[in-house]
């Protein structure tokens, strides 16, 4: 039984809080300012006051400053909070039906949640130190692709408007350093046409483009080339955005390969690392997420449903009289998600039953999305049992349990083309 409970509702700058012991359940408001020193003290506050004993805090954070603050105090049992069950802004109104918003009220329900309910609420369970650094760079690393996905199609509606030779000498993928270079180095035909042939094959050697017929052809192209606009106000302002933005892509590519190298370093010293990395279609970059989404703690998700329900897979049931629908669960942890998503859209490629099972799905009227959350439901049972038993996964002995128990997939497997091996 804790010493005390404690509801903070978190801002940037101060956080409003109500405590309470739990003999009198007496609350007490006050606001905590969001700095080191005064954090410190008010966690060797709470330390002193009741003796070193547990003290619950529920707070509406899952991740951030305030909770990485609170996490290294062993006494602190927290208890993050869906913003969902708790702010009206959310559309939840269950306890303030008008809508009224204040950071002391908001602090009280959260204290409230707390003692009342505190059966419902799960606790922060930390996994270990390389789990959560795994999972923190694999999810900056996506951040950082979306951006590069954004700045590559800027650049390419750039280029369609003054300079649309350049998505083929630059080498047809944007997202590489050599394209990045060549707009740089060349941002108008006018430059291009002005190097000596000389020197674009040495840039194209030097960025280990090095077939002679190619460089040939481009050479020759670039030579013939008539340009799409003349308009020096057009060529002037959109040669400077591409020279801008391929600075941005270059660096931004050399970022997400130093974020590659830590997460390999990491991911081969992960306990997991093998069992993930036995699964078809993960690879390099799917692995490690599967790695961090599981962790160490075979405890953390006693079933695969409790993993399901978190990253989104499992739908959500609607039932009320004669209404009764089952759609997408909305609420969940969208990068897990993601990373399940992908990791099920890419074993189509190398699983013959992932990709019958994706056909069958299809089959039956649902959309390409629907199908591969639907294969990820399936997988993540797999995923789950693999992760229990700490063993490899083996594609053949999966296929032959599902023809031992009579799976319908069975049937198609034996007429179904192979796929490619990983």
């Amino acid at each position: 039984m804790p010493a005390a409970f404690v509801g903070i509702d978190w801002a940037d700058q101060r956080h409003a809080v109500c405590l309470s012991p739990a003999d009198t359940l007496q609350p007490e408001q006050s606001v905590l300012a969001h700095t080191p020193e005064a954090i410190t003290e008010f966690v060797a506050t709470l330390r002193s006051r009741f003796g070193g004993r547990p003290v619950a805090i529920a707070l509406e954070q899952a991740r951030g400053a305030l909770l990485y603050a609170l996490m290294r105090y062993e006494f602190l049992l927290l208890y993050p909070i869906n913003p969902a069950t708790a702010n009206p802004d959310s559309g939840c109104r269950g306890f303030a039906p008008s809508g009224a918003k204040d950071d002391p009220v908001d602090a009280r329900l959260l204290w409230e949640l707390l003692i009342k309910h505190r059966d419902h609420l799960r606790p922060c369970n930390p996994s270990d130190v390389t789990t959560r650094q795994l999972a923190l760079l694999c999810e900056h690393r996506r951040d950082l692709v979306h951006q590069q996905t954004r700045f590559v199609q800027q650049l390419r509606a750039a280029l369609k408007t003054y300079f649309p030779q350049s998505l083929d000498w630059a080498g047809h993928d944007l997202a590489t350093p050599m394209a990045a270079a060549f707009l740089q180095k060349w941002p108008t035909l006018a430059a291009l046409q002005q190097a000596k042939p000389q020197t674009v094959r040495a840039f194209y050697y030097a960025h280990h483009s090095r077939r002679p017929d190619l460089i040939t052809q481009r050479l020759a192209h670039i030579k013939a080339a008539t340009p799409l606009t003349t308009d020096p106000a057009v060529i002037a302002a959109h040669a400077l955005r591409v020279t801008v933005l391929a600075r941005q892509l270059q660096v931004l590519l050399a970022a997400i390969a130093a974020y590659d190298r830590q997460i390999e370093t990491l991911f081969a010293a992960h306990p997991a690392a093998a069992i993930f990395a036995s699964f078809p279609g993960a690879g390099d970059c799917l692995a490690p997420r599967l790695a961090a989404a599981f962790g160490t703690d075979r405890q953390r998700f006693p079933t695969p449903e409790a993993m399901q329900r978190l990253s989104g897979v499992a739908p959500v049931t609607r039932r009320s009289g004669k209404f009764h629908a089952v759609h997408r669960r909305y609420a969940c942890a969208k990068f897990l998600l993601q990373t399940f998503h992908e990791f099920a859209r890419c074993s189509l490629k190398f699983c013959d039953w992932a990709r019958a099972y994706y056909q069958a799905q299809r089959a039956k009227g649902k959309g390409h999305h629907a199908a591969v959350r639907a294969l990820a439901f399936k997988w993540v049972r797999i995923l789950w049992r693999c992760w229990q038993d700490q063993v490899l996964y083996d594609n053949d002995h999966y296929q032959e349990a599902l023809r031992r128990s009579g799976s319908p997939l069975a049937m198609t497997l034996s007429s179904a083309t192979p796929c490619e091996q990983p």
